[in-house]
């Protein structure tokens, strides 16, 4: 059992906190027992280490068995330990380490992809996690982030995602010029989510057929030279007295109407 927080070796976990210590080893960090069973569930390539105290893995019996089913060993801690491994303030009591492993844009497109999520200087990490859990559920099939965008790997993204992180394909550090003209040689429309684009109602029916939703900035939504690269902007109607919706609220719900028309359409 691990049991001094101080050691070599639950610093360099909880070093993965930081965006240095990921770029530098590729890795990043699990917190919850909801995070490693997705990622034992889909990703088992991926994760190098596994970490619990013994009452957690006795209250997530299921993770226990999806380790020992796809070979890997757990690791018991004290209290303490985890404390000082994870990045939230009160753990769940399981931690893993796992290999980064972004998906390549050319392969995202090469899937003959019908609906995609592509975020431009998207920079709080609890929306993008947002977004990348509503893309996942409404069938999307890939995320693709530009350059200027949070990182995927981010503790607070990942908690965010609720594992969806290993269920759809997310590409990284992308340009925002190299995405719109890929999707457009592979038949998509590029729709930007933007105030002051067309109404949303009126112009619904393209969503039925292959589109990339842009979607911008938290503060300042999407410049003119992002909007540039769109085929057309939208804004969702405000029926009510609020000054506009969270982004990712907004991106849930062009993600789902299009998944809706698209479906409709056959």
């Amino acid at each position: 059992m691990l049991e001094n927080p101080r050691s070599p070796r639950v610093r360099a976990v909880a070093k993965l906190t930081k965006r240095s210590a990921r770029q530098e080893t590729g890795l990043f960090l699990l917190e919850g027992p909801q995070a490693a069973r997705e990622a034992l569930a889909y990703r088992p390539d991926t994760l190098l280490e596994v970490y619990a105290t013994p009452t957690a893995l006795e209250r997530h019996q299921d993770v226990r068995d999806a380790a020992r089913a796809a070979g890997i060993d757990i690791e018991f801690t004290t209290e303490a330990v985890l404390d000082a491994m994870a990045d939230t303030v009160t753990p769940q009591g399981i931690v893993a380490v796992a290999r980064q492993s972004p998906t390549a844009l050319r392969d995202v497109f090469a899937a003959s992809p019908r609906l995609i999520a592509i975020c431009e200087e998207v920079r709080d990490p609890g929306n993008l996690g947002t977004i990348i859990r509503a893309a996942d559920a409404a069938g999307a099939d890939a995320v693709v982030l530009t350059g200027r965008t949070v990182d995927p790997y981010n503790p607070k993204v990942v908690r965010a995602t609720t594992g969806s992180l290993f269920h759809v394909p997310v590409a990284v550090g992308a340009d925002l010029a190299d995405v719109a003209l890929r999707a457009r040689d592979a038949g998509m429309r590029v729709v930007a989510a933007d105030v002051g684009g067309d109404d949303f109602l009126e112009r619904r029916a393209v969503l039925a057929g292959p589109t990339a939703w842009l979607f911008g900035n938290e503060a300042r939504g999407l410049d003119d030279a992002a909007l540039a690269h769109a085929d057309l902007s939208l804004r969702l109607p405000i029926y009510g007295r609020a000054e506009s919706l969270n982004l990712a609220t907004a991106a849930s719900v062009c993600l789902y109407e299009t998944a809706f028309a698209q479906r409709a359409a056959g």
